[in-house]
């Protein structure tokens, strides 16, 4: 079955890369191979992708500075697939705006099961299949149709893929407690590990963009055991 999607792979070591790029191509997707940061801009330049698998250690500028600059200008989807497994770096590659993270070795059907996943969500959302409506809180306004939160002051507000499948569920489900395994879902369609802070860390970036004390969070509360609340302000 061919697949209208075109993916970078994106590793310094050629074995790696191309390994990834076969897997790929005989499930049928368009599947380009680079070795390094500069060789994927130049594609970039040249071509529509439409996600990227990324490698942290590459020469020159590494995976972290890539997808900073990636989220300043688009929310191409990305999903880091990398030796490098503490916890530190997952959470850093989800604070930067990966839609996902894969740690070396994987199982290539787990891989090709996460970006279908994404592939998925991304074509959601570009159909505004997840509603037509209009939800304000405290001067805030969430599109959920257009994906787009604007700020009191009328100024667009930039979030990540995840951070507004995760707001989006919230605004639905006002004042109702949303455990970490079904705003997971919500975000990328699998079940959470013992050690996942997907949640955690999309909940973080969320707060510092709409709360007014991040650190004393009034919208988006946490109930300790259970999972997350959301709480706009009476009118």
């Amino acid at each position: 079955m061919l697949h209208e999607y075109h993916l970078v792979a994106v590793d310094d070591e050629p074995v790696a890369r191309e390994s990834i790029a076969s897997y790929f191509q005989r499930e049928g997707y368009r599947v380009s191979a680079v070795g390094d940061a500069a060789s994927l801009r130049l594609l970039l330049a040249r071509e529509k992708v439409d996600l990227v698998l990324l490698d942290i250690r590459l020469p020159g500028e590494d995976g972290l500075s890539v997808i900073r600059d990636l989220r300043a200008e688009s929310d191409l989807p990305v999903i880091f697939v990398t030796g490098r497994g503490d916890e530190i770096d997952r959470v850093l590659g989800l604070e930067l705006g990966a839609d996902d993270y894969v740690t070396k070795p994987f199982s290539p059907r787990e891989l090709l099961a996460r970006v279908r996943t994404v592939l998925r969500r991304t074509a959601d959302s570009g159909r505004g299949e997840r509603g037509g409506q209009l939800r304000q809180f405290a001067g805030w306004t969430v599109d959920l149709t257009q994906r787009s939160l604007t700020s009191p002051q009328g100024e667009e507000v930039r979030l990540t893929r995840g951070e507004f499948d995760l707001l989006a569920a919230l605004v639905r489900h006002p004042g109702q407690v949303l455990s970490r395994d079904a705003l997971l879902d919500e975000v990328s369609h699998r079940d959470a590990g013992p050690n996942d802070r997907t949640v955690d860390v999309l909940i973080a970036r969320l707060r510092r963009k709409i709360e007014a004390d991040p650190a004393d969070p009034q919208l988006i509360v946490t109930e300790h055991g259970m999972g997350y609340r959301f709480l706009p302000p009476a009118r």
